[in-house]
């Protein structure tokens, strides 16, 4: 099945969007954007040229995905989250040669509202918590609240806060999957079982 686009939808030529991913209303993607199979972006997205967006990636409606930014498979954008691409910008001084990388793993998410500091990258499956600002890198699996942002705890890829301190060594196990999930040293590894 070929993707869906709805008429109020601005798709410049040359943007590649995969299969059965679904543009919704007043939704404008340019040219040198690249989105991958099945994902669905929400009334009044805008994606830049320097994007690259992975597959099953839901993008809710008003968020705006500047250039610079690339979103892995199975990522969730919120309502209204933000991305920025300029650390400092300035209206009266060009800085397009400045932009900052924003890369986001697999599996994460970002809740609504939050905002996403050009320069960073969030760990696959971390979760940043509705209204959040992000201005460093987040470990993977990570719970992130707060402005700025903080790491309150840690998260399945189920998308269950998993029992376990933020630093040492323990273990956990989601109780929807049964998967296992492992601190060591500060970082959490998913153990399936």
């Amino acid at each position: 099945m070929s993707a869906y686009i709805h008429p109020s939808a601005i798709v410049d030529a040359g943007a590649q969007i995969g299969e059965e991913t679904r543009i919704w209303h007043w939704v404008h993607v340019c040219a040198g954007a690249r989105i991958g199979r099945g994902c669905s972006l929400g009334q009044n997205v805008f994606v830049a040229n320097q994007v690259v967006i992975g597959d099953n990636v839901k993008i809710q409606n008003n968020v705006s995905i500047y250039d610079g930014v690339e979103i892995g498979d199975d990522v969730f954008c919120g309502p209204s989250m933000v991305f920025t691409n300029v650390y400092n910008p300035r209206s009266a001084v060009g800085r397009k040669d400045e932009y900052r990388p924003t890369v986001v793993r697999k599996g994460a998410t970002l809740g609504a509202n939050c905002t996403i500091v050009c320069g960073t990258v969030i760990g696959e499956y971390a979760f940043v918590a509705a209204g959040a600002v992000i201005n460093r890198d987040v470990k993977p699996h990570a719970l992130m609240a707060g402005v700025p942002a903080r790491q309150i705890g840690w998260m399945s890829r189920f998308g269950e806060r998993l029992d376990l301190p933020l630093a040492g060594n323990a273990t956990a196990t989601c109780p929807h999957t049964s998967d296992i999930y492992e601190l060591v040293d500060g970082e959490c590894l998913c153990r399936t079982h």
